[in-house]
Order: C-alpha cells, then sequence, then structure tokens
C-alpha cells in the first residue's frame, strides 16, 4: 500500500496507518488517495463499528466518520462498500453451513423439531410457493415457531385467525385510498397465519387464490382490483376439539380441522404433539444450560441479506435425478392411505420447490443428490403419524418430535 507523504502535514498516527490498513482491502487505489488526504487535513476520522451477532460472534468493521457535509456522499459510499465486501465474505463462508446453522436461528428456545424447522429454513429460500401447516395440541410452540422463522424473511406478514376476515386477508378501502391486506403486502415473501383453523370459511377465498393462483382480488361496490400475491404461507391450528384424543390415523383425521379443498393447497403438514417424559427432561436439561441462547438484530439483518442474494439465483434442476423424483412420488401415492395427506400434483411441485431451495440455501445454481435427501427426510416425517404406539397397523411407527415451548 501507498501512503502519500506531504510535507509540514502531520504524519499518520499508528492507529491511523492500522485502520488505513484495513480499508485498504476493501477500496480502490483512487479511494484511499483521496481518503489519506481527508484525513491528514482532519476532515474524517475512523471508529470501529461492533455487530454482535451469534453466528459469528463480535464482527469488528472499520468505518468512517465525517461532519463535513459535502464530504458524507463519498464517506457513506466508501463505508458501504466496506460492510459490503466483508458481508460477502461472510456470506461465502456461511453458506457451507447454512443447513446447519439456520434452523438452529428459528426459535433456538424451542428444543427438538428438528424436521419443522428444516422446513421453514427452506421455506425462506423457495422463489416459488411452499406452503406449511403446524398441526397440533396447543403449548408445543407452533406460534413461536412460525413467528420467529419469518423474522428471518426479509418480507413476510403475521395475522391471527381468529382476528382476520377477508377484509384483512385481501384488502379494503379507506376513503379513496386502498389499503392492501397481509396476502398482497407479503408479495414474493411469506405471509404467516397463526391459529388457522379459527379463520372463517367464508374469508378464505382470498387465501385459496394467493395460494394456487399468486393473485387476490377484490370485488365491492362496483370496484375490481387484482393485487398479485405471489406468496408462501406457513400457518397453524389445533384440531378439532383443541386436541388430539387418538393417536389412530383414521380418528386423527376426523379431527382435522379444514377441507380437502384448504388441506391439499399445504404442501407440507405437520402433525406436532407434546413432549414424552424422557424428552422433556432432556428439554429441561437443554434450558438450564443455556443452549437456547436468544438471536441478536445483527443475525437477523445477516440471514435477511443472505435470503436476498440468494433468492437472486436460478437453480437447475439435472435430468439425472428425474426418476430418482418420480419413483419417490410413486412410493408414497401407493402408501396414500398410511399416510396424513393425499399425495397430489401439488405435492411433487412443493417438493420440487423445496429442493430447488435447498440447493439455494448453499448459495448454488443447481440441485445435487443431498437436496433431494434432504426434503425426502422433511416429507416422510410430515407425512407419517408421528405419535408413539399408534393403533393403526398399516401406518409405520415414527418417534415422537423433541419440542416444547
Amino acid at each position: 500500500m501507498i501512503f502519500f507523504k506531504r510535507e509540514e502535514e502531520p504524519e499518520f498516527s499508528e492507529e491511523d496507518l492500522e485502520f488505513l490498513g484495513r480499508f485498504n482491502k476493501f477500496l480502490s487505489r483512487e479511494n484511499m488517495k483521496r481518503l489519506e488526504e481527508l484525513k491528514l487535513s482532519q476532515t474524517i476520522s475512523f471508529r470501529d463499528e461492533k455487530i454482535v451477532m451469534k453466528l459469528f460472534g463480535v464482527k469488528i468493521i472499520p468505518q468512517i466518520k465525517t461532519l463535513d457535509k459535502e464530504m458524507k456522499g463519498f464517506v457513506d459510499e466508501c463505508n458501504a462498500r466496506v460492510k459490503r465486501e466483508i458481508q460477502n465474505i461472510l456470506f461465502e463462508r456461511f453458506a457451507e453451513e447454512a443447513h446447519e446453522k439456520i434452523p438452529d436461528l428459528i426459535a433456538p428456545h424451542i428444543i427438538g423439531y428438528e424436521e419443522v424447522k428444516g422446513a421453514l429454513a427452506l421455506q425462506l429460500f423457495a422463489k416459488e410457493p411452499v406452503h406449511i401447516l403446524l398441526l397440533g395440541d396447543p403449548g408445543t410452540g407452533k406460534t413461536d415457531l412460525i413467528r420467529e422463522a419469518t423474522e428471518l424473511a426479509p418480507l413476510s406478514t403475521f395475522g391471527l385467525g381468529s382476528g382476520t376476515t377477508g377484509v384483512g386477508l385481501v384488502g379494503t378501502y379507506k376513503g379513496f385510498e386502498f389499503v392492501p391486506g397481509l396476502l398482497p403486502q407479503a408479495h414474493n415473501g411469506i405471509c404467516a397465519l397463526d391459529e388457522l383453523n379459527l379463520l372463517k370459511e367464508e374469508s378464505r377465498a382470498g387465501l385459496y387464490n394467493a395460494m394456487e393462483k399468486g393473485f387476490v382480488t377484490y370485488d365491492k361496490a362496483g370496484v375490481h382490483q387484482r393485487m398479485e400475491s405471489h406468496v408462501s404461507i406457513v400457518a397453524t391450528a389445533n384440531p378439532k376439539g383443541d386436541s388430539f384424543e387418538s393417536k389412530d390415523l383414521k380418528e386423527i383425521k376426523k379431527q382435522v380441522p379444514f377441507d380437502p379443498a384448504l388441506m391439499t393447497r399445504f404442501h407440507v403438514v405437520f402433525l406436532m404433539n407434546k413432549p414424552s417424559q424422557l424428552q422433556f427432561e432432556n428439554i429441561t436439561k437443554a434450558i438450564t444450560s443455556n443452549e437456547g441462547d436468544e438471536i441478536t438484530p445483527g443475525d437477523k439483518q445477516f440471514i435477511q441479506h443472505y435470503i436476498t442474494l440468494a433468492k437472486k439465483k436460478t437453480v437447475h434442476f439435472p435430468k439425472e435425478y428425474e426418476t430418482d423424483v418420480v419413483t419417490y412420488i410413486q412410493q408414497l401415492k401407493q402408501k396414500e392411505n398410511m399416510l396424513l395427506t393425499e399425495i397430489t400434483p401439488r405435492t411433487v411441485v412443493g417438493f420440487m420447490n423445496m429442493v430447488k431451495a435447498s440447493a439455494r440455501m448453499n448459495l448454488r445454481s443447481r440441485v445435487e443428490k443431498v437436496d433431494i435427501d434432504r426434503v425426502k427426510l422433511i416429507f416422510e416425517h410430515a407425512l407419517h403419524i408421528p405419535f408413539e404406539n399408534i393403533k393403526s397397523e398399516k401406518t409405520p411407527i415414527r418417534n415422537v418430535p423433541r419440542g416444547y415451548q
């Protein structure tokens, strides 16, 4: 690095030289020359910005400060460039372990539910819709899971089924101004709906359209308006009667609170139940040992920027994997009577959207076998009844997921 020496001007202090060396890694030679001149004229000063993160610890970012209004544009440009370059270095490092790190950031105080958190993490990276339903008993952390997952999204909305109407989902006019609802506000993002079972049937039309067609319409008093609502839906619901009363597949299906028109629009449905005594003991140990530390604003901002970058990628699905996916879907269809939900073409669409999201999470533009295997694991967990000692002989026994709020 070349520093430009000037006669009769103060020299750089050791601290200044250290800062200039750090800036030199990210700024052009021209900008560095100007930076040195501004520092020697005492027009600018240097400082460290600390960003506290669970992912990387404390990151120290060199920044420039000035009171000169004429220099503010240049200083802001340099600061933004330094932050962006450091962020890109972290992105490249993070891409290799994103599948392990991101699910851990979703409701870390809720222990377990690895497959659920994995599915919610994939949804964040899906460019095409991925609709997820968490159906289960109260007190299993469903609300916290979807709320904290959507907080990592660059764009999301959140609503309560008990307090939301068709107007709240689609929008309404206030005076002469149209106010969009939860669905159009979340266009190209995620719309979270808690307690969806409490959303009245007459209010669901907009939700059906958004999930299937990617738009909603407002028709009232001679006014017709169409709004793009290309969204992924993540929702929670309690069963009829509030809690599952049986572990028999046939009886469980009777307690599903939605008709097939809505249920089949969800690509992934997780049944969630309270933990066993042994699992509760493990959860207690994890909580008391502080394993579930909350994430920081720095983590959220980093993940949001990472998702924004990842979603710019167009992912290619190689023909060599087509047979693998087709065979797997055929196998699911053959044992459909043993599964919670029907296997439809929508199932295939959701599977493929999640496979591409898996590649995108690693900043890859091509699907690999690991992506398919990862989504298979999620589907296997979601489609089968996760209760112990299931009475139906045709239903495979699955382990109870470890989770509790």
